[in-house]
């Protein structure tokens, strides 16, 4: 090759490079949201993965009133602190975002399919991300689809293929936060899957986001399209989380039920006590939480509203209560003496904040790692009136908001924030109760149903 023909060469492929390099997630404007679809369009073709998506969290993503409520705030501040206002919105209505039809904040100005949230549309123009957290995605919205098949066809649209679709990454644009101003850390689902022996293993997020198999892969049989082939496995997109209490707000049972599966999968608890006691003896009782199921930190993502914490019962034979931590008062409150897993912001002062934009830093982060255990010790005096056996109870509980938060935002009454047993011992029938008891879960469920009843 001449010297000239060389540098001519080697000039083209730094060209390229250069411009593949120099590629920006796409930003305020860069698109109009008529260059998107509905997904009503898609399921014409792909009409279960549509199905499953519907109700869905991702679907909901703007609609989701606990989420608006947190937006308007977000809002307020961003405008006296000059923060970023489309900062949220890039996850939670990206059409919207790249639209410039964000903000105002209130929606107003949202068109039909950006309202759609995280929609068929947005995912399947994803061409590349430009690395991970605060959505770093770059879009090509148009006839081309992107998925994860190289052998895909189809009559409405172009399909490419790209081995993206099927990694943690892709994921990890939306689902690690950093704060938009001083980049703490606020919220690291994708990192803590990566520093998981999930990660190591190979276990990707889709593998037990996208199948029916909980805490892995299990293979999903059926057509991607209706007029597709038969495939040994196809991804699912109910997309579940651990959010029981939107779903169920919102009138979606499918997804709430899924939610609740999801987190009676992710613990498991081992109680080490005595079965008795003399009087005025000291008794100790241990508790071992395991995180068995989750290929992140358990609770993960926005941790600074959301509540696990464990409640120990201890009763004599005949049925007295000798101990109880981790109980809810008449408003929902958990005992000031139980330990809540969840991450502690501190604002400019070093005061406590649940407002993850004035976070400045972390106080306290004590969740618990992917197949990591924590043990929890309790003591107490063995009164003289108790008699023998003892028993011992534990029930690893689970709150998507303290139920305080949301008596401030929407008033007293307005929700009740449900409450999942995750894991209990001795192992029982598993269930989910508004919080307040027994009698408390019965109200609530027979007012839910009679509204439902009467939305219709």
């Amino acid at each position: 090759m001449k010297s000239t023909e060389l540098l001519i060469t080697v000039f083209l492929c730094a060209g390229i490079w250069a411009s593949y390099a120099a590629a920006e997630p796409s930003g305020p404007g860069n698109f109009t949201s008529d260059q998107f679809s509905k997904s009503g369009i898609c399921s014409n073709c792909h009409g279960s993965s549509f199905g499953e998506w519907g109700g869905s969290m991702h679907s909901n993503a703007d609609s989701d009133f606990f989420y608006q409520a947190m937006l308007q705030e977000y809002g307020r501040a961003a405008e006296a602190q000059g923060l970023p206002p489309e900062f949220c919105s890039r996850c939670h209505t990206p059409i919207g975002m790249v639209s410039a039809e964000i903000p105002p904040l209130d929606g107003s100005h949202l068109s039909e399919v950006s309202k759609e949230g995280v929609q068929c549309d947005f995912c399947h123009s994803v061409a590349e991300s430009e690395g991970i957290g605060n959505a770093p995605y770059v879009l090509e919205p148009g006839d081309v689809k992107w998925g994860n098949r190289a052998d895909s066809e189809s009559p409405s649209h172009e399909i490419e293929a790209h081995e993206f679709y099927k990694e943690s990454g892709y994921c990890g644009m939306c689902h690690n936060i950093n704060h938009p101003v001083n980049n703490l850390t606020l919220a690291a689902t994708y990192t803590e899957w990566e520093e998981s022996p999930y990660a190591e293993e190979g276990v990707t997020c889709q593998a037990c986001h996208m199948t029916p198999g909980i805490v892995g892969f299990e293979e999903n049989p059926g057509k991607a399209a209706s007029t597709g082939p038969k495939r040994e496995h196809v991804y699912t997109h109910y997309f579940v989380g651990a959010n029981a209490f939107v779903t169920d707000v919102m009138g979606e049972g499918r997804h709430e039920k899924r939610a609740i599966e999801y987190l009676q999968h992710a613990a498991e608890l081992k109680v080490t006590a005595p079965d008795s006691a003399e009087p005025g003896e000291n008794v100790e009782v241990e508790v071992e939480i395991t995180n068995t199921g989750a290929g992140h930190k358990i609770p993960t993502g926005v941790t600074e509203d959301r509540e696990m914490w464990l409640e120990l019962t201890v009763e004599d034979s005949e049925g007295r209560e000798l101990y109880h931590s981790g109980a809810l008062d008449s408003e929902g409150k958990i005992d000031s003496g139980s330990t809540v897993y969840q991450t502690v912001f501190a604002d400019s002062e070093g005061k406590p904040t649940g407002k993850s934009w004035e976070a400045e830093s972390i106080l306290s982060d004590n969740r618990i790692s992917s197949k990591e255990s924590v043990v929890e010790k309790y003591s107490f005096i063995m009164p003289e009136n108790a008699s023998n056996p003892i028993s011992t109870k534990a029930v690893l509980h689970y709150r998507s908001a303290a139920q305080e938060h949301i008596d401030e935002l929407f008033g007293k009454g307005a929700y009740n924030v449900p409450v999942i047993d995750m894991a209990a011992y001795p192992e029982e029938k598993k269930s989910s109760t508004p919080g307040f008891g027994i009698i408390g879960a019965g109200i609530a469920l027979f007012l839910g149903s009679t509204l439902r009843r009467l939305k219709r």
